[in-house]
């Protein structure tokens, strides 16, 4: 039950980089309503840098326990709900030992990295009544939300089509083959880990549900095939190697107060590198993907994701039986060699490059009459445009959801299944029916 009074009392479990976003909001954005109380984690020293960081804000540092006694912090803390921020293949692990033990669960996205795994949570979730909500933060951009509005307004008429493309820069797509996303195993693929949020804004904008998916993609720019581009250098990791120095792709961990503590002091514990090469041996993953995905509706969604761009954004269009609904974003125009192997978020990381942007542009484009943009209030540069602390708000209970923003685990699973089936067309070579993967009421 709910602590008496009146806060939930919340655990975190994986206590890398990502988890700090949560932490923030719990401890210094929802106390009224939140109360963090413990931490989990393989990684004892992981979790000793988010307590000295709790003890920076003025706040008591909390219990931390083994990932193996995850089941004993639910019962010693007396925890209403967990917070799972762990690698992503492990999501469902802590998700299904929460559920059973009575507790709620917020986990970031994706919900977990194959059929099997997002059954697993389905069972629990329809066996045991409690709730999942996964962090699916860009439906709380307020220009997603403008969309939907949009859209369900019938302001376009009935939607024929989506074209969706997605550009990581140099900068923000490396970072993926740096770290434990670059094997398939770990993430899913960046169809999965990535392109959750995308694929879910989707389902979301239309009401829709996919049917059908085909794919193409290949591993073109990173990994070891990628060394032909003449980019490489060879080292096996940045840290203490002198043929690192001068690489726009090298990441100094050193050089990173946050990220020397979370990664490189805890690196005795589990060896974890976090400041791979991206061209190194060991990607299991693509960098360049395309997409055609037929919907339960009838409409269809051309999609493209990029991962060694020059610059960083995306463009939505949205064709209807009454015009034509236009979604451009810039949040960086170019990256320059200094900024290459910074990363984004400077809450974090203190490395938010000079070239961030922040442009957008919602345009509707009826049938026979002027193009009109529209404009959009609440967007930022920070926090995913905004979208995180909105969601924080909803999720930790600070504010009602009018726009029903908030993804349960049946949403998570949908999301993933577009990815999933994507992932089997690339390897088939064929169009992959949803079905087949997962059933899912």
């Amino acid at each position: 039950m709910p602590a008496s009074t009146g806060q939930r009392r919340y655990a975190v479990v994986g206590t890398g980089a990502r988890a700090e976003m949560f932490v923030r909001a719990l401890v210094l954005d929802h106390p009224d309503t939140a109360e963090l109380v413990a931490f989990a984690d393989v990684n004892q020293a992981r979790m000793d840098a988010h307590n000295r960081w709790l003890t920076e804000l003025g706040r008591p540092a909390v219990p931390t326990y083994r990932a193996d006694d995850f089941s004993t912090m639910l019962t010693e803390q007396r925890v209403d709900a967990v917070l799972v921020t762990t690698v992503d293949r492990t999501h469902d692990d802590y998700i299904v030992a929460a559920l059973r033990a009575g507790r709620d669960v917020v986990t970031e996205k994706p919900m977990t990295v194959d059929a099997a795994r997002c059954r697993r949570i389905l069972d629990a979730v329809a066996e045991t009544g409690r709730q999942v909500s996964v962090a699916f933060n860009y439906r709380y951009h307020p220009l997603h939300e403008a969309v939907r509005t949009v859209l369900a307004g019938g302001e376009i008429g009935e939607i024929g089509s989506v074209h969706f493309e997605w550009l990581l820069d140099v900068r923000h797509g490396a970072d993926y083959f740096r770290r434990w996303h670059r094997d398939r195993a770990n993430s899913g693929g960046l169809l999965v880990h990535k392109a959750s949020h995308h694929f879910d804004l989707v389902n979301w904008w239309l009401g829709s549900t996919p049917v059908e998916v085909y794919a193409a993609g290949r591993l073109f720019f990173y990994g070891p095939t990628g060394r032909r581009h003449g980019y490489a250098r060879d080292y096996r990791r940045a840290h203490g190697s002198a043929a690192a120095d001068g690489d726009p792709f090298a990441l100094r961990l050193a050089d990173h107060p946050r990220l020397r503590e979370l990664y490189l002091a805890a690196e005795g514990e589990d060896g974890y590198h976090r400041d791979q090469n991206v061209f190194a041996p060991g990607v299991t993953i693509e960098d360049d993907m395309a997409l055609v995905v037929r919907y339960a509706g009838g409409a269809t969604m051309s999609y493209h994701l990029t991962a060694y761009a020059p610059w960083e954004g995306y463009r939505v269009m949205v064709n209807g039986s009454r015009g034509r609904l236009e979604l451009e974003v810039v949040e960086s125009s170019f990256v320059s060699p200094a900024a290459a192997g910074a990363l984004k978020g400077a809450a974090l990381h203190g490395a938010e490059a000079a070239t961030e942007e922040g442009r957008a542009t919602l345009t509707l484009r009826p049938f026979w009459a002027p193009p009109r943009e529209i404009p959009v209030a609440g967007h930022t540069r920070a926090g995913h445009g905004g979208a995180d602390a909105r969601m924080t708000r909803v999720l930790f209970g600070a504010e009602p959801d009018p726009l029903d923003r908030s993804a349960t685990a049946r949403d998570g699973a949908l999301a993933l299944l577009t990815g999933l089936a994507a992932n089997r067309s690339i390897e088939t070579g064929h169009a992959v029916r949803v079905a087949d993967l997962l059933t899912v009421d």
